[in-house]
């Protein structure tokens, strides 16, 4: 479509014309670097307060609790517009996935003591889910909390505790009760302060050489009976429906893939093919890459129908659960071509190169520089928030065995 046709046209030089005046240097470099979903944390967090100080920091959420008002397009043209600066993408534990949950199943102080400060970029919050044996089974998990009196005790570990390290909340699960089926007895607690005696967060170095991830030990760690969100030994409801909105609504995965399918063929464009031509012009790579143009166009789809959908509903879990799927699996497969594409400079540990601010130059063209960083980290992108198996067994189980 050209821009004098786009009836959002007006709508998006002023989304960019506020990018050009706002978002610094350090805040486009951090975007540059992304090597997974998660943005450095630093320079991301103040681009959310930024966002936030103009009302843009949650365009999903209801205009009562800090949303724009925008349309399902309007959000949608807000997101291609900011991955088209390539600016770094808001974590989304906060906006996307605790956020919602809170105000769907939280008492009206709960809402008020968590919600501006998530909105705000106060307050960041980790997701206290995955245990070292409870991971895609998640219904196993054994990390308990007793009750005595006005209090729980919690006790047990969560494992892949994403930017624990940086965090001062957490959302997890907790079993509260041992009997009847595994997904019974467990109960949805948040944590407004990790600076608690017998908590420890001790981060895990990635493949790519960074912290994202972390370990969580609770020892006897003390929280108020108001922590729970729902009902106690009813967190599995609230555990569902915040993985609709983390596995199909915390971002539109359409309007990344585009953006980096654009940096691929750049890529290619400067890259020799062995025989004195460009590899953008070589007839396999351009297949392979129409091929995945194709498949991020059926992601878009999906999330276009997803944006509309009530979630909670019937039909918001499978379908959460099939853009889970071809979504994570066709970055998987774009990361794989850049690999190829990129050759022998993405093969280069570059740990410094990657620090924002650093000012240590890539080796060789900086388009390579994530490359193999991106492709180590996203060989979990079928694994995390449920894996492709697991997302398969809820679409058969809701929608071909009815």
């Amino acid at each position: 479509m050209q821009e004098q046709d786009d009836p959002l046209a007006g709508f998006r030089a002023g989304v960019r014309d506020f990018i050009e005046r706002n978002a610094d240097s350090e805040i486009r470099e951090a975007g540059r670097k992304m090597t997974s979903f998660f943005a450095p944390f630093e320079p991301v967090m103040r681009w959310h307060r930024i966002l936030h100080r103009q009302g843009w920091a949650a365009p999903s959420w209801p205009v009562e609790h800090g949303g724009t008002g925008w349309s399902p397009a309007q959000q949608k043209a807000f997101e291609e517009e900011c991955r088209a600066a390539r600016l770094p993408r808001l974590l989304p534990q906060g906006l996307s996935m605790v956020g919602p949950a809170i105000m769907r199943f939280g008492s009206a102080a709960q809402k008020r003591r968590h919600l501006p400060g998530i909105v705000s970029g106060e307050d960041f919050w980790t997701q206290g889910y995955s245990e070292p044996g409870a991971g895609s089974d998640l219904a196993s998990l054994s990390c308990r909390a007793d009750r005595h009196d006005d209090h729980y005790r919690i006790n047990g570990s969560k494992t892949w505790t994403t930017y624990a390290h940086h965090a001062n909340r957490m959302f997890l699960l907790v079993r509260t009760d041992r009997g009847g089926k595994p997904q019974q007895g467990i109960s949805f607690f948040l944590l407004d302060n990790l600076d608690l005696p017998g908590l420890e967060i001790r981060p895990i170095i990635g493949l790519d050489g960074l912290p994202e991830q972390c370990d969580v030990f609770f020892d006897d760690v003390r929280v108020p009976l108001d922590a729970c969100l729902g009902d106690e030994h009813d967190g599995w409801t609230v555990a569902k429906y915040l993985l609709e909105h983390e596995r199909g609504g915390s971002s539109s995965f359409a309007a990344h893939f585009e953006q980096e399918l654009r940096r691929l063929r750049g890529l290619a464009e400067i890259s020799g093919d062995g025989l004195g031509g460009r590899l953008a012009d070589d007839p396999v790579f351009q297949h392979r890459f129409a091929t995945l143009w194709a498949e991020v166009a059926v992601v878009d789809a999906t999330e276009a129908g997803f944006a509309v959908m009530e979630k909670g509903s019937p039909e918001s879990g499978p379908v959460s659960s099939m853009i889970k799927i071809t979504a994570m699996e066709t970055l998987q497969r774009i990361t794989e071509l850049a690999v190829e594409v990129a050759g022998t400079p993405s093969l280069a540990l570059q740990l410094q190169a990657l620090v924002v601010g650093s000012e240590v130059p890539p080796i060789g063209p900086e388009q390579a520089l994530t490359v193999m960083p991106s492709y180590l980290n996203n060989r979990a992108a079928t694994i995390f928030g449920g894996s492709s198996e697991i997302q398969r067994n809820i679409i058969a189980k809701m929608l071909l065995s009815r």
